[in-house]
């Protein structure tokens, strides 16, 4: 398990986000953790640019669960339907196709769907320490 760890203030979030690209160089899964309001959307956000999308055409699927803004480029959030509700809604099919997918609220839940089918994973765990301040962990399992 590789381990990166970035105590950074709001406006470097390119930092991490360029770390986390640099790991997903074909595509792949990374579950966002940390508590509301830590910067989860916003971190998907940046991800987004880093990939030709506009940041202001991101915004958090919290009520629609998925939101797809390009072909290859996914963002889901899990929070209110749980996994079971996203399994039946079909969230497992969508994880298996090639692009970007970016999941908040991705739990321990999730995690054991992904390793029952053999899918790659990158967790990052975003701990808010001030309004302008966060620690982002990121590892991949």
């Amino acid at each position: 398990m590789t381990e990166q760890i970035f105590e950074l203030k709001k406006s470097q979030i390119t930092t991490v986000a360029n770390a986390i690209a640099k790991l997903l160089s074909n595509g792949g899964i990374v579950l966002l953790r940390g508590d509301l309001a830590s910067g989860k959307t916003t971190l998907v956000k940046y991800m987004a640019t880093l990939y030709g999308i506009k940041k202001e055409l991101v915004s958090s699927p919290t009520f629609s669960v998925m939101n797809r803004y390009s072909s290859d480029f996914f963002h889901y959030d899990i929070y209110q339907k749980g996994v079971r509700g996203i399994m039946e809604n079909g969230l497992l099919e969508n994880l298996q196709q090639n692009g970007y997918h970016f999941v908040e609220w991705g739990d321990e839940e999730l995690e054991a769907v992904l390793k029952r089918y053999a899918l790659p994973y990158i967790v990052v765990e975003i701990v808010l320490l001030t309004p302008d301040k966060r620690v982002y962990k990121v590892y991949n399992a």
